[in-house]
């Protein structure tokens, strides 16, 4: 058994990161959080991912995502992860934000997937005890189940604060029309819904229908998954498809052809972004940071550079009406990824 480390964070880590107000709620929340999708599954080199989050929490990034499923296998990043905050993190807790979700496959039988009370209270209970936590900051409900009366899955989420498993709730992949129904429940109960984590990057634009405007009025905080689109927006397909690629394996996230489909515009992006100095990464997170309805941007990371290099992102988040007109002329009617 590995030892626990003498890291130490740096001293100016929160002069490194912006802060947003996550809604009408006092919670602020890093421009930046870092999701565990990828990259501390079973298969994965633990070292990295230790280094991985103390990098990102040495460059301001206080929020973690995590959800029952991740890994692979199902549950690993949080096995991995409570691991790693045992070894590294043990003395910074309460400077954390936490997150984990359920609503997607996670156990055989009838009771280990969608949105009923017993699936999530009991998800929630396997993924404290996977972290080795008495609470998480944010729990979600991943996606939603039109089989389960949205008044038991809210009913659940409130009951976990009520229980003290959870400090604030949110939701995932909510059209408008549901997630205003589940606001106005989770209020009557007396647990506001504090955040909503949708899909949105340049190419992926359908949190502007509505949705947006939506959070905004009821006071609700936003995080965006997918800011790059997956790895769409970032310089590894402007020479064309590296043999490493999603692509090439043909991921159910991420084909050859969308890649080759998309290649013209996201060298056209890449011109704009080198006249403002930006890397195209970075562009794709300062485009969504522009608008002050996103309370964070959620990245992930498969090593401390790409922590280093999305936290430039931040500095500059103001775009020019001409360069807004040249991106939306490049992206407008494509295809989401």
């Amino acid at each position: 058994m590995a030892k626990n480390s003498n890291y130490v964070a740096a001293e100016n880590r929160y002069e490194k990161m912006h802060y947003r107000r996550t809604g009408n709620s006092g919670l602020l929340l890093p421009e930046l959080s870092l999701g565990l999708w990828h990259n501390f599954g079973d298969n994965d080199n633990f070292k990295n991912g230790r280094n991985i989050l103390k990098c990102a929490f040495d460059n301001g990034i206080t929020h973690f995502d995590l959800a029952n499923n991740y890994g692979p296998s199902p549950g690993a990043a949080e096995e991995n992860f409570g691991k790693i905050l045992k070894k590294d993190f043990k003395n910074y807790r309460d400077e954390l934000i936490i997150s984990s979700k359920a609503g997607y496959g996670m156990w055989p039988g009838p009771y280990g997937d969608n949105g009923s009370k017993k699936y999530l209270i009991s998800s929630l209970d396997q993924s404290l005890q996977r972290m080795n936590l008495e609470y998480v900051d944010i729990f979600y409900h991943h996606r939603p189940d039109p089989k389960t009366p949205l008044e038991e899955t809210m009913g659940a989420l409130d009951l976990m604060v009520k229980q003290g498993k959870a400090l604030y709730v949110g939701l995932s992949n909510y059209q408008p029309s549901e997630a205003e129904k589940a606001f106005e429940i989770l209020k009557d109960l007396g647990t506001r819904c504090l955040i909503h984590q949708p899909k949105y990057n340049i190419f992926d634009r359908w949190i502007e229908d509505g949705l947006l405007n939506l959070l905004k009025n009821s006071g609700v905080g936003s995080i965006c998954f997918s800011p790059l689109a997956q790895g769409i927006l970032t310089d590894k397909y402007l020479s064309g498809l590296p043999k490493d690629s999603r692509a090439i394996k043909e991921s159910p996230f991420l084909t050859t052809d969308q890649v080759l489909e998309t290649l013209p515009k996201i060298i056209a992006l890449n011109k704009i972004a080198k006249d403002r100095n930006q890397t195209l990464a970075q562009m794709a997170i300062s485009w969504i940071l522009k608008d002050n309805r996103i309370t964070s941007v959620l990245i992930g990371a498969s090593k401390t550079e790409q922590i280093l290099d999305s936290v430039k992102a931040i500095e500059n988040t103001q775009f020019s009406e001409e360069e807004l007109r040249k991106i939306n002329e490049i992206t407008y009617n494509n295809k989401p990824l």
